[in-house]
Parts: structure tokens; C-alpha cells; sequence
């Protein structure tokens, strides 16, 4: 889980890690102010199935991408990315086709966000 970006506003990122954990998964919440590159390289180093990225910051369209590029030129094609925060409709569309798995958008409950990742990944 990592909030990249400027954004300083990280409890909904902190509030589902503790969800994800509380549903048997291992966390890594990488703190505030992550550029791509510290967030790849720490999936990269802890060997992650999944990067959560929380965005309030509408920086969405420039981070979500180089983080999918990072991956690709690590060859860490198997890490399924999935993004939360403030997203538009029409930008989630985009993100999805650049490879995102899956865009939570405010409202979005908990138990969604478990079930999907817990069905996305294999046990």
C-alpha cells in the first residue's frame, strides 16, 4: 500500500491496510510521499503480489502510469496494481486499460476491496 504523490492525507490508505491485514493478508504501507520508483522498488524487494496505490491528489493520470511502466521494465508483469481515491469515471476506464486492475472510488467498502484482491490473487 503506498500513497504516492504530495497528498498528505493517508487514514483511508491506513484504514484498509488494517482491513486487508484483518482478512489474513501481509501489509507493507510504504508511507506518505512515494515517487513510483520507491514504490516499485520496495514491491520489488519485499516480492508483492499486489501494489495498492491511495490518490486523493487528482495525480492519478502521471503516477499510475510510470508506476505500470516501472513494472513492465522490471519485468514485474505478475504485480496487479489496483488504485483507490478520488478517480473520475472516464479516468478509471483509462487506467483499466493501461493495465490497472481494479479503480476503488469513494464509497467503495472494505469488504469490497478484500473480496476482490482475495479473488484476483492466487492463495
Amino acid at each position: 500500500m503506498a500513497k504516492p504523490g504530495l497528498d498528505g492525507h493517508d487514514r483511508g490508505a491506513k484504514v484498509i491496510a488494517r482491513a486487508l491485514r484483518d482478512a489474513g493478508m501481509e501489509v507493507i504501507y510504504t508511507g506518505l510521499r512515494q515517487t513510483p520508483e520507491m514504490i516499485v522498488n520496495a514491491a520489488l524487494q519485499e516480492d508483492v503480489q499486489v501494489i495498492g496505490l491511495s490518490i486523493l491528489s487528482g495525480a492519478h493520470n502521471a503516477i499510475v502510469p510510470r508506476v505500470l511502466e516501472l513494472l513492465r521494465e522490471k519485468e514485474m508483469t505478475d504485480v496487479m496494481v489496483i488504485v483507490g481515491g478520488i478517480v473520475p469515471d472516464e479516468d478509471a476506464a483509462a487506467l483499466k486499460r493501461q493495465g490497472v486492475a481494479a479503480v476503488f472510488q469513494p464509497g467503495a467498502s472494505l469488504d469490497a476491496i478484500v473480496t476482490f484482491i482475495k479473488g484476483a490473487v492466487p492463495a
